[in-house]
């Protein structure tokens, strides 16, 4: 029996002893484990190009800044709040100096030049201002108020509405157009000092730039007008697409590198050997408060046909 008793117990040390050894060595591979993942390069992936859309200025109070989601609220002055987005291809400035992401805060004054990514709004630069900063919008007159002189327009870029104060005399731009009341021989660009409603429009597409007053409100510095009902315009470039479903043909104007997407009636313009996609065409168009639609299309040939 004693015999016995002495052998349960020497194999039991025996077992620890193993035990201990095994739980030394998995605790060495462990380790050197750990040393092997330290040591080993982290690749992370690499960031896409920036978006290549149009760009905007939108000039506002930062609200809400989410680092975790990589987006912020911008109050736009005159405007509704708007969700855009960052990472780090967004350059950050602070009165003209570089600075980090982490240097945005909630209440600041930042002047943002903006595109499109998607469907979202991406941030390209941020401009965080000590003093009120400076903005600009492009959209459709949706009304304006004589006794008040707001203007509120519909944002090209966000959809949302805008109101923006016009002071007397605000300097107003016509881009390659005359008013309907003056004459045609109108300069292009030419510019005037004032205004009268026939310039607001409702529909009438415009360009604005504006500060913010003392109380966050937009205040017009100038307006370009870029097309009123009714306006003729005339295109001339590359088809990129055309669509007779949705009776629309895209064009890339070489003048201003530009794309411009033109409506028209198939029954009236037939898609053929001289007017498909990749055809050089020049098209008159006629402004209706909406959309640019087709009155004539002429196909342009660098070379006999045939040839």
């Amino acid at each position: 029996m004693d015999r016995f008793l002495t052998g349960v117990v020497l194999g039991i040390v025996a077992i620890s002893h193993i035990s201990l050894a095994g739980t030394q060595s998995e605790k060495g591979m462990g380790t050197q484990s750990v040393a092997t993942l330290d040591s080993a390069p982290m690749i992370l992936p690499a960031l896409p190009p920036l978006p290549t859309g149009k760009s905007t200025v939108i000039g506002g109070s930062i609200r809400d800044v989410d680092f975790v989601r990589d987006q912020f609220t911008l109050k736009v002055f005159g405007g509704h709040s708007m969700k855009i987005l960052f990472d780090e291809r967004t350059h950050i400035y602070r009165d003209g100096i570089r600075t980090s992401l982490r240097d945005l805060h909630p209440e600041d004054h930042a002047s943002i030049k903006t595109t499109l990514d998607g469907t979202s709004i991406f941030a390209i630069n941020i401009h965080i201002l000590s003093k009120s900063p400076e903005g600009e919008c492009q959209g459709q007159v949706l009304s304006y108020d004589r006794k008040t002189r707001v203007l509120t327009i519909s944002s090209v870029l966000s959809r949302e509405q805008i109101e923006l104060r016009v002071p007397r005399n605000t300097p107003i731009v016509r881009i390659g157009q005359a008013r309907q009341d003056q004459a045609a021989s109108s300069s292009s660009g030419s510019a005037s000092a004032g205004f009268d409603s026939l310039d607001f429009v409702k529909g009438t597409l415009i360009s604005a730039k504006f500060v913010s007053d003392n109380k966050g409100r937009g205040v017009v510095s100038q307006i370009a007008i870029l097309a009123a009902p009714g306006s003729a315009f005339v295109f001339s470039g590359n088809v990129i697409s055309i669509d007779l479903h949705s009776e629309l043909l895209v064009l890339v104007d070489p003048r201003d590198d530009k794309t411009y997407q033109i409506f028209f009636d198939p029954s009236l313009f037939p898609v053929s050997r001289d007017i498909h996609e990749g055809a050089h065409v020049t098209v008159t168009t006629k402004f209706d408060g909406v959309r640019y639609v087709a009155r004539a299309i002429t196909a342009n040939y660098t070379h006999s046909p045939g040839n």
